[in-house]
């Protein structure tokens, strides 16, 4: 069942918390196959770390990029089995891997695999360049652009996920000084992230340079539900287009206001946040005042949501 003007959206990193997915896997046998894959292409237990921890090991990116994942495509295969369908998809960063298979494009051992080599990348690239990232609330993301240029050192704005809440990322100096002058702007709150890198940064180029050869060894296919891309925020469904973005995405901005606008202005008027946490339903909570929105992280979500979808088909 297509349900008409909907959008699923899977959250990046930072959603991930010890004993994710795990009612999942128990109450689906679909998701529990998409853990044991994980754990057959990563080489070892991933739901054992996303199940038990300890947290220091799953806030490693090596581990938070696949776990995040493995939990939205176990969510995904289950509201695939009950026949539940969107008119589009998107993914804040790592989670475009999950729309991308949702989509149609990259099958469940070609996503892991992807995910699994671009966590080690981003870590090795961050033990290499460390670097940090902030998010800046409460100053339009043009100033947040000038405090960037005006700071010595790389900074950059990694995230601009709504007029007023801007993520960025570089140089731990470089941030620090941009962290400061926010707040003599009067930014509502400068918020250091606990992050291993500077992601969606210069500092990612060698990661990018390196994953672009993974990426040349999955096989994309055209979507066959559009995907809204974190480099240009806008609709795609052609395998080469998006093969293409994919290789930008690791050192690009995600463009996540301009994500929620094409979906906006594409009709979308219900948003489902499929995976952990819920920070992007909040982002579009805020972004459209009209919107319905859902968070299906569980079990329960999930069930509820296809018992009110076929209400309202009945």
């Amino acid at each position: 069942m297509s349900i008409n003007n909907s959008a699923f959206m899977f959250p990046g990193q930072g959603a991930q918390f010890v004993g994710m997915g795990k009612d999942l896997a128990e109450t689906f046998p679909e998701a529990m196959n998409v853990f044991d894959t994980a754990d057959r292409v990563m080489g070892e237990s991933l739901k054992k770390i996303c199940w038990e921890g300890p947290e220091d090991t799953l806030r490693q990116t090596v581990y938070t990029q696949p776990a995040i994942v493995t939990h939205s495509l176990a969510g995904y295969k289950i509201l695939e089995k009950m026949g539940l369908t969107p008119s589009v998809v998107a993914g804040h960063s790592i989670g475009e891997y999950s729309a991308l298979f949702a989509a149609g494009v990259l099958s469940l051992e070609d996503t892991m695999m992807l995910v699994r080599e671009r966590g080690k990348l981003m870590q090795e690239a961050g033990d290499r360049w460390p670097g940090t990232m902030s998010a800046i609330i409460g100053l339009p993301y043009e100033e947040v652009e000038n405090i960037c240029n005006a700071v010595d050192g790389v900074v950059v704005i990694a995230n601009l996920n709504s007029d007023s809440q801007v993520v960025i990322s570089g140089e731990v100096k470089a941030v620090e000084a941009a962290n400061e002058l926010a707040k003599e702007k009067k930014a509502k709150r400068v918020m250091p992230l606990t992050v291993s890198a500077a992601f969606h940064s210069p500092l990612m180029e060698e990661a990018a340079e390196l994953f672009s050869e993974f990426i040349d060894k999955a096989v994309f296919s055209d979507a066959r539900i559009p995907v809204v891309m974190n480099v240009t925020g806008e609709y795609e469904t052609s395998a080469g287009r998006i093969k293409d973005l994919m290789k930008k995405q690791i050192r690009s901005r995600v463009r996540w206001l301009d994500i929620m606008k094409s979906m906006k202005d594409g009709g979308v008027k219900l948003y489902c946040e499929v995976g952990p946490g819920k920070v992007l339903s909040g982002l579009v909570k805020r972004f459209d005042k009209d919107a319905v929105v859902y968070d299906l992280g569980s079990a329960e979500g999930i069930q509820k949501f296809d018992a009110e979808m076929k209400v309202s088909k009945s």
